[in-house]
């Protein structure tokens, strides 16, 4: 049995919450690049311009990349021969998020009641997704959601008698809809498969995987593929001023499922999709 203090936990957490709000994940700004030289549209090659100095320009002045500095939702794996000492993990967690906002600069964005509307003053809770796996070490990844993309997210609870080309024709209709307002080019989570909350978890977790990282099943690799390449041909474009760039990669999450169902569910994710990762 290994002891872990938790306040080991909490300078974790401060640190990636920062670390995160200031730097785009390099496969990340890769892609970004990348689209910048796929693009067709002079406008959006200017406005993939302007997202590439505001990436450099928070790295080098040390300020966020977004000024929504999102909800802290905190993926945490912990080691079966791991235990807790110092104190409530829970407290470490919250502890962390307020002083990575504070310490950090980044705006605080949470209300304590989705009614009453009372910000919180320090950006928690964070929503923490904890995961018991073998080993004793501890893996922290703070994945900051800005509700810009998020609000535009959607989940639908679809049967067995679904076609593959009902799916991508409502995973595309989700990013029509969605336009402009999630600020693209986007990043597009994908979660096929467990129940309703389940598959929505796997939208969310898809867009902390690597932009560059194909889902390992060629059934949904290729799957990922099409969907990229018919967001693409919306033209909604950097920004929503149009192009041929409106998506910079489809990522895609499946589990186990009810033989009754066939849930699907999208979560949108801006050209700043943001995690930064860490293990104690």
């Amino acid at each position: 049995m290994r002891e872990v203090n938790v306040k080991e936990v909490e300078e974790l957490v401060r640190e990636l919450c920062i670390k995160a709000n200031l730097y785009l994940p390099e496969d990340m700004e890769s892609c970004i690049k990348a689209g910048r030289e796929r693009e067709e549209s002079v406008v959006g090659k200017n406005v993939f311009d302007d997202i590439i100095e505001n990436i450099n320009v928070a790295r080098t002045e040390t300020i966020p990349i977004c000024q929504d500095t999102g909800m802290a939702v905190i993926f945490m794996e912990v080691g079966q021969d791991v235990h807790f000492v110092g104190g409530s993990l829970n407290e470490a967690l919250k502890n962390g998020v307020s002083r990575g906002y504070i310490d950090g600069r980044l705006r605080c964005s949470i209300v304590g009641d989705p009614l009453e509307r009372v910000n919180t003053g320090d950006n928690t809770p964070p929503v923490v997704h904890l995961k018991i796996v073998d080993g004793d070490k501890v893996h922290i990844m703070v994945s900051p959601k800005g509700f810009g993309s998020e609000n535009m997210s959607q989940l639908k609870m679809m049967t067995p008698s679904v076609t593959r080309e009902e799916i991508i024709d409502w995973v595309v209709g989700v990013c029509a809809q969605a336009g402009s307002n999630p600020c693209p080019p986007i990043v597009i989570g994908v979660g096929i498969g467990g129940d309703f909350e389940k598959c929505a978890y796997l939208a969310k977790k898809a867009l902390c995987r690597p932009v560059s990282q194909r889902n390992p099943k060629k059934l949904y690799a290729d799957l990922e593929a099409e969907i990229l390449e018919k967001i693409n041909r919306l033209g909604i474009g950097p920004q929503g001023f149009g192009g041929t760039q409106t998506c910079l990669a489809v990522n895609i999450e499946q589990a186990p499922t009810h033989i009754a169902g066939l849930p699907v569910s999208v979560n949108v994710g801006c050209h700043v999709t943001r995690h930064a990762e860490g293990e104690i």
